[in-house]
């Protein structure tokens, strides 16, 4: 038979997820697509109570602040910019921005409060990085989650090296023994750093994920799920790209949340899977009369 793509192996993971497991999701819009879909298919899942994140920074960050629970405070509160109105902080996506600091407060530190107990409990941990570019606020020195739309003379631009990003898994992995780690690198592309930024900083989060394999002690905790390579090279036609050439479509999500739930679910749970996919397009079906 004429082969006409190239296929992507993936065994199953030596991190599976199960209905008995509580999940947070983290990192770039890919995890919020495959963290949409843990929830509607039945699993404990908490995605993205930050928004999206996008460097390995960030995401480190926001664990940090889930694990301590502090509460945000009106230091911590930034005015977005281009002429919104809105208030947000640098450790949220924009999309976590409201009409006042006092709105922000209370909806920011109720979703962390929420996030922060999940996480104390949750022992599994899905991380989605999807750059290694970062943006530092020059005048507190911290990376940001988010630039707010502020004016660019703000921030320096830094990519992050493979040291850097190895020492931040590595610290990540270490600090939680009771936890599970499953990452994966983000298949949307960054073209805004030129298609050759791009493939530097996606081989820099490979390189940084593949150093965690070689130390004694969180090996055992870690795995890969090539969504990456799959979208790259399965998926590699256009056709599989949403209008701007950038994002998956959503039936290469759908393709990517099967391979992956190939990698990570038991055999023994692949019919509870099915029934309750059944069951969330049951409830999405709206009656023509």
């Amino acid at each position: 038979m004429l082969k006409l793509l190239t296929s992507v192996p993936c065994p199953p993971l030596s991190v599976r997820l199960s209905y008995a497991d509580r999940i947070l999701v983290l990192g770039s819009c890919f995890a919020d697509k495959i963290g949409l879909k843990l929830v509607q298919a039945g699993f404990d899942a908490c995605v993205n109570p930050f928004g999206t994140l996008y460097n390995p920074v960030s995401v480190c960050n926001a664990v940090a602040r889930l694990a301590s629970g502090a509460p945000f405070t009106e230091e911590d509160c930034v005015d977005v910019g281009a002429g919104s109105g809105l208030v947000g902080s640098f450790s949220h996506h924009t999309l976590a921005a409201r009409a006042t600091a006092e709105a922000f407060l209370a909806d920011a530190n109720a979703s962390l409060q929420a996030a922060s107990g999940f996480f104390r409990d949750c022992n599994k941990v899905l991380v989605t990085l999807g750059t290694a570019w970062c943006w530092r606020h020059a005048a507190s020195g911290e990376v940001v989650a988010n630039c707010l739309k502020r004016p660019a003379g703000e921030f320096s631009r830094e990519r992050l090296t493979v040291g850097a990003v190895s020492a931040l898994l590595e610290r990540l992995v270490a600090r939680y023994p009771d936890k599970e780690f499953i990452f994966t690198v983000s298949p949307i592309r960054h073209l805004k750093d030129s298609a050759h930024g791009n493939q530097l900083s996606k081989s820099i989060l490979l390189l940084a994920i593949e150093s965690l394999s070689s130390i004694p002690g969180l090996a055992s905790r870690i795995a890969y799920f090539p969504a990456y390579e799959i979208v790259l090279d399965e998926l590699r036609d256009y056709r599989w790209y949403a209008a701007d050439l950038v994002h998956p479509s959503d039936p290469a999500v759908d393709y990517l949340w099967d391979r992956f739930m190939d990698a990570v679910l038991p055999e023994g749970e692949k019919e509870k899977l099915l029934a309750a996919e059944k069951l969330f397009r049951q409830s999405q079906h709206r009656p023509l009369h």
